[in-house]
């Protein structure tokens, strides 16, 4: 993997992670783009760059870690049912992210949901709640259970789970964003703990990649969060939703026409 392999997929990444559009789906086509093997490191890289990600949230929404216990108890709540989830399935849903037909479609189907969603639950976000109590909180964690499946978006689930439970889109999103800290922490931890596990070690040069690459994702989602909050709460989600099927369809042109397509 070269620097400009790393920035390009650091860059997907931080546009993508918080966005409803799935990073899985846009890592799959920029890698193929790229014509990035898939070798140990990369796969490793792809999940590790999420720390740059992370590290955003924690920086824009810092004052939100000094509040009650009962913020990190909700985090808890919701972080659960996903983290139960992947463990007892880990392997079906190993054979899941082998399926690029099945990424692209659930990309389609989400953005088939969002097409409609604003009209939906329209009243919530004229008489929606602010606050996240522990029942939206665990149900929100249910909808993250779906994310287990690639395509749908964690972001995408997770709002949507909270805008079910009467929360107001900029509520719902940013609870999605503090919700990603542990479960992608979780993710990110895993994987370098298997990456080492089947006796890999990192050299200078992949360890200068991979902070090379969590900067420019830190950077990139720093400014996506921003951007998303503003743009959802005065458009809603339609837009994300032609952009779901559209790129959907992509996907599944290039995997019928043989397009070597690989979730890295």
């Amino acid at each position: 993997m070269s620097y400009f392999d790393a920035i390009i997929l650091a860059i997907v990444e931080g546009l993508t992670e918080f966005l409803p559009v799935s990073s899985t789906g846009h890592m799959i086509i920029a890698s193929a783009l790229l014509g990035i093997e898939k070798d140990p490191f990369v796969k490793t890289f792809t999940v590790a760059i999420q720390l740059g990600a992370i590290a955003s949230v924690m920086v824009i929404y810092w004052r939100r870690f000094f509040q009650s216990i009962s913020f990190y108890i909700k985090l808890l709540i919701a972080f659960t049912p996903a983290a139960v989830a992947g463990l007892l399935l880990s392997k079906q849903i190993d054979f899941l992210f082998e399926r690029i037909d099945l990424v692209a479609i659930m990309l389609i189907l989400g953005g088939v949901v969002f097409l409609f969603i604003d009209k939906i639950f329209h009243e919530t976000e004229e008489r929606g709640q602010t606050q996240v109590t522990y029942q939206s909180a665990f149900t929100v964690g249910l909808f993250q259970v779906l994310a287990l499946i690639p395509g749908v978006s964690r972001s995408a689930a997770t709002i949507i789970g909270g805008i079910t439970q009467r929360l107001t889109k900029q509520t719902a999103a940013e609870f999605s964003f503090l919700l990603a800290i542990p479960t992608m922490l979780a993710a990110t931890g895993y994987k370098l703990l298997t990456y080492y596990l089947e006796g890999n070690t990192f050299g200078n040069e992949q360890i200068s990649i991979l902070v090379f690459g969590n900067v420019a994702a830190f950077i990139v989602a720093f400014l996506a969060i921003k951007s998303f909050i503003t743009y959802l709460t005065k458009h809603g989600f339609k837009i994300f939703g032609y952009y779901r099927i559209i790129l959907g369809a992509i996907i599944l042109l290039m995997y019928w026409f043989g397009i070597d397509l690989q979730i890295v």
